[in-house]
């Protein structure tokens, strides 16, 4: 195993244990997805903090692990052939620790691009246009006076929750059993219910099916934990 402090990353984020994975990542709804698949697979690993008020995201220890600037980013001392993998984007972390320990990622290869299929929808749909839908709610597009900016997320996050929704009739979970396609998406229905106090305008209410997922997903141990992980200084 090569020394974790060869990454130059752990210049500004010490590892207090090398042996185990690093996680570096903020309680936003992409970094919890990683927090919470770390929790729900049961892996050892140490949160640090990556802290956007002090712009630690644009610093060079941290750019060196991720050019991208975006958190998570993760770390494993004990990666392919035993060497270290430095790792970033939600969707490659998911897969890689769903096949690392062999969970909530299916073997069989018709559900697991079924499965991809529904990660992919999270990382190209909900996720880019719920974060629109926040920025121009929530964040400083909400001083935009033109409407149509606003009104074209909406109406497109209104879409994508009743195709969800429509995956969700009749199953708990949007594979039937819970997957890392779950760990994608609700993070950022939970940030649409709670954070961005938006849902009054997607037509939530009149969904049939997403409202009780997301309580159910955030009823799981695994998920409490992941969310305030890693805490805040």
């Amino acid at each position: 195993m090569s020394n974790l402090s060869d990454f130059n990353i752990t210049k500004r984020w010490p590892a207090q244990n090398p042996d185990i994975l690093q996680l570096y990542s903020l309680t936003t709804p992409n970094g919890v997805k990683v927090s919470i698949m770390l929790e729900e697979i049961g892996l050892a690993y140490e949160p640090h903090l990556v802290n956007f008020s002090t712009d630690d995201q644009m610093t060079p220890e941290f750019l060196s692990l991720n050019p991208n600037n975006k958190i998570p980013a993760i770390l494993d001392p004990n990666g392919p052939d035993g060497k270290p993998l430095p790792l970033w984007e939600t969707g490659a972390i998911l897969i890689y620790l769903a096949e690392k320990t062999g969970q909530l990622l299916s073997k069989d290869p018709a559900t697991r691009y079924k499965t991809l299929q529904w990660l992919m929808f999270q990382m190209g749909g909900i996720g880019p246009m719920l974060g629109q839908l926040g920025f121009f709610h929530t964040f400083a597009g909400k001083d935009i006076e033109d409407p149509r900016p606003k009104q074209r997320y909406i109406d497109e996050v209104a879409r994508l929750l009743k195709v969800l929704d429509g995956q969700l009739e009749g199953q708990d979970w949007v594979m039937g059993d819970y997957s890392i396609a779950d760990i994608a998406i609700a993070p950022w229905l939970n940030t649409l219910r709670g954070f961005y106090d938006a849902t009054h305008l997607v037509g939530w209410d009149d969904l049939k099916n997403v409202p009780a997922y997301l309580d159910r997903f955030l009823e799981r141990p695994a998920v409490q934990a992941g969310l305030i992980s890693p805490p805040r200084d």
